[in-house]
């Protein structure tokens, strides 16, 4: 399989975003951008767009509104915002103003999982969860800025609203090769492998590359899913790697219930399929305090280090 990472370039998301949408907005003057205060990405567009730029003020609830009228008048709005309230604070105007009538509005909100450093009210550790469970939503959790970059461009066609999370995004690796190719509702195979498969998303997908080299030392083949649309989910992808590796490890920077560990789970449930293993690595049910992600990620088990031990002690190495 050809390689498809880096994993030694950096750049930076919150730039991807704004370069991304001011670039869509002069082929297509539906492209709207709106943002409840948030300065990241918005530069440039509102210097080139003024008239299709809106600040609303700090009310992540008066954003979603308007750009829902925006959507209702045939424009496509792109909000930029903090994860941690556009999923939570102004989670009834994105059900019933956005979701209900089934509206291309998108969110690209950053600070997801515990990435903020800020406590626990500025961790986002619930918005998988919370609209997952929206019907009409579209929830991807983008693990690079090459693959932001093209789920942003391909939102543009793409029906109904769409959210993405992200991290700070002040620095990101580069996890893959500008040839990489990626389709809202499917999942990338990242690394093949034959023993193991880790289903990962967002932050998490650059630690699971990381375990699969670790884990080839060991003599352990790992296969990474890069599953950076969370919903809908991929579900044959799932399928595949349970019935091809057998054994299942779940990889996220959220609550390890109702994110994208469940709509696995309940993926492999519906269809009747037993895996030989299957692991959660995640937020325990905590609400977690300050600190880096990196100090968190290991305090709460769900590290390189933690998993790699796992898998370690699953094969008995």
């Amino acid at each position: 399989m050809k390689q498809s990472y880096t994993l030694d370039e950096y750049n930076s998301a919150r730039s991807v975003v704004g370069d991304t949408i001011t670039a869509l907005a002069a082929k297509d003057n539906r492209v709207w951008l709106l943002t409840p205060d948030i300065g990241f990405g918005c530069k440039d567009f509102k210097e080139q767009y003024p008239d299709r730029f809106i600040d609303t003020g700090i009310a992540e609830q008066n954003v979603v509104g308007v750009s829902s009228g925006l959507a209702y008048d045939g424009n496509i709005p792109f909000i930029i915002g903090m994860m941690p309230f556009m999923s939570m604070r102004a989670l009834e105007q994105v059900r019933t103003d956005v979701c209900y009538p089934n509206l291309p509005v998108r969110i690209i909100a950053n600070y997801a999982g515990l990435t903020g450093n800020g406590g626990s009210t500025h961790y986002a550790m619930e918005d998988m969860a919370l609209y997952s469970s929206l019907v009409n939503m579209t929830v991807c959790a983008a693990s690079d800025p090459v693959q932001l970059r093209q789920i942003i461009e391909k939102s543009l066609d793409y029906e109904g609203p769409l959210s993405i999370r992200i991290d700070p995004g002040k620095e990101n690796r580069i996890l893959y090769t500008d040839d990489a190719n990626f389709e809202i509702g499917k999942g990338y195979t990242a690394r093949d492998g034959e023993d193991i498969t880790v289903i990962a998303c967002g932050e998490m997908v650059s630690y699971a590359l990381g375990l699969h080299e670790e884990a080839k030392k060991l003599g352990i083949s790992v296969r990474v899913i890069d599953m950076f649309t969370v919903k809908p989910l991929d579900e044959e992808l799932v399928l595949k790697a349970a019935k091809e590796t057998g054994r299942l490890i779940v990889w996220e920077d959220h609550l390890m219930k109702n994110g994208l560990a469940s709509a696995v789970a309940d993926t492999l449930c519906d269809h009747g399929v037993s895996p030989k293993s299957f692991k959660r690595f995640g937020v325990p049910q905590v609400y977690p305090g300050f600190g880096s992600a990196e100090e968190l990620y290991h305090l709460y088990g769900y590290d390189l280090e933690a998993v790699l031990s796992y898998v370690k002690e699953l094969f008995g190495k």
